[in-house]
């Protein structure tokens, strides 16, 4: 007799870490991902674990939320965080990856199973026996939502999402640029191009009066607040691109000995430096708005981009309403989603929820049923949030922060302090946990 088999649709970094945490159980996954057969329109490379957005999964520090949540994961033997650690590009207190390099390791790994199967192909109806984990994430195709929403029986919900470009490395004006992390915290791993007042307000206004690809005529468009396109936070104020991804502070021009106007940083894209994309840079203009707004830019003026910027749809399900807290459907246990399609943001927010999935799948097929692992912990506040029937009134997708953990008790405590607090606390109860469901 051949093992039974968790089905898995997505390749994506929450369907290969829950095809991993399956496998590493002595159970055979088939995984399926539609590319190369078919593309979304954000994803651009054959390897499974693709990062469409940002090379950077963000904070490494354990007094950060993102940062407890990848020490989180490393506990549960995570394998695209062991993944993004063989192959990290410098890139300050951040952990950022050579996005090729990365996506290449989490398949090799993958095939090394031998009860590991691929199939590529697009999945078009979903198994209706099968234990069944569906990953398709926010661009899942057009097809694949209408069979998710048939079986949901609800209607979808939906925001749009934007990426940064990338420019390439030897087309960057060094003279005009400074290598340089904010007050000097970790190794300078940031290119800086640093903008007077006058260069500033031109280039805000420039963003104002840029063409912006449009939205469908029956599409309402949501922009997730973590992640707002360059244009949309110009519009907002005269002064909050220079309060928010623009800010200057603590980025001394050493050609000038003074802090400037604003800054924009740009961040290694792969390991031999070649590549740079612009932080926080997301856009919907369209392309040719962006060569000439962006070469506006001191330092770019003469830049060769690798990748413009580009909008896309992103699609989640209405989590508290739908999943268990094993992330199984609540009217077909048979089925679990994971990932961002769940109602998280964010790479290790996704995995995370991949991770407990393929974590629950496999408790299935050896006769068991985990415990959700606690609040205290960030990986439990993350799935509390979408799963909890509390929220569901008001639910909006939701990136790993410290104030959705359960409060620490007593009095008012510094809060450097108390954020190490939180993770000594997180880490105790992750352990813990661990022993007691014998993970």
């Amino acid at each position: 007799m051949t093992k039974p088999s968790v089905t898995i649709i997505g390749g994506g970094l929450a369907g290969c870490e829950a095809a991993w945490q399956i496998l590493r159980r002595g159970h055979a996954v088939h995984l399926y991902e539609m590319k190369p057969q078919k593309f979304s329109p954000a994803h651009k490379m054959d390897e499974l674990a693709e990062l469409v957005c940002s090379n950077s999964l963000k904070s490494n520090r354990l007094d950060s939320a993102p940062g407890l949540l990848k020490e989180e994961m490393r506990h549960l033997n995570s394998l695209i965080v062991a993944a993004a650690d063989k192959t990290a590009v410098a890139a300050g207190q951040a952990l950022a990856v050579d996005r090729r390099q990365f996506a290449q390791n989490v398949e090799f790994q993958l095939h090394q199973h031998h009860e590991f199967s691929l199939t590529r192909c697009e999945v078009t109806e979903i198994p209706a026996k099968a234990l069944t984990i569906i990953a398709t994430g926010p661009l899942t195709s057009d097809i694949l939502a209408q069979e998710i929403a048939r079986i949901l029986g609800s209607s979808y919900l939906y925001f749009y999402d934007a990426i940064a470009p990338i420019v390439e490395a030897d087309s960057i004006n060094m003279e005009k640029v400074y290598w340089a992390s904010r007050y000097d915290k970790g190794t300078p791993d940031y290119l800086n191009c640093p903008l007077s007042e006058e260069e500033y307000k031109h280039f805000r206004q420039e963003l104002l009066d840029g063409d912006k690809v449009a939205a469908k005529a029956f599409e309402e468009v949501k922009h997730f607040e973590g992640c707002l396109p360059i244009e949309v936070l110009a519009f907002r104020g005269e002064d909050t691109l220079a309060f928010g991804p623009m800010k200057p502070v603590g980025l001394i021009d050493p050609h000038t000995g003074t802090m400037p106007y604003a800054v924009v940083q740009l961040r290694r894209e792969n390991s031999s430096g070649s590549l740079f994309n612009l932080v926080g840079f997301q856009t919907k203009l369209t392309w040719p708005e962006q060569k000439r707004i962006f070469r506006l830019i001191p330092g770019l003026e003469n830049a060769d981009f690798a990748r413009y910027g580009s909008i896309h749809r992103n699609t989640y399900i209405h989590s508290p309403s739908l999943l268990q807290s094993s992330l199984q459907l609540k009217g077909n246990p048979q089925i679990f989603f994971a990932g961002q399609i769940t109602g998280v943001e964010g790479y290790m927010e996704s995995t995370a929820m991949g991770l407990l999935a393929g974590l629950n799948a496999a408790g299935i097929l050896e006769g068991k049923k985990l415990k959700p692992p606690p609040s205290t912990t960030a990986i439990g506040s993350l799935l509390n949030y979408i799963t909890s029937t509390g929220l569901a009134d008001n639910f909006q997708p939701m990136n790993i922060n410290f104030g959705l953990m359960e409060p620490l008790p007593g009095k008012k405590i510094k809060k450097k302090e108390k954020h190490l607090l939180y993770g000594q606390r997180s880490l105790q109860a992750l352990k813990d946990w661990m022993t007691e469901q014998n993970i």
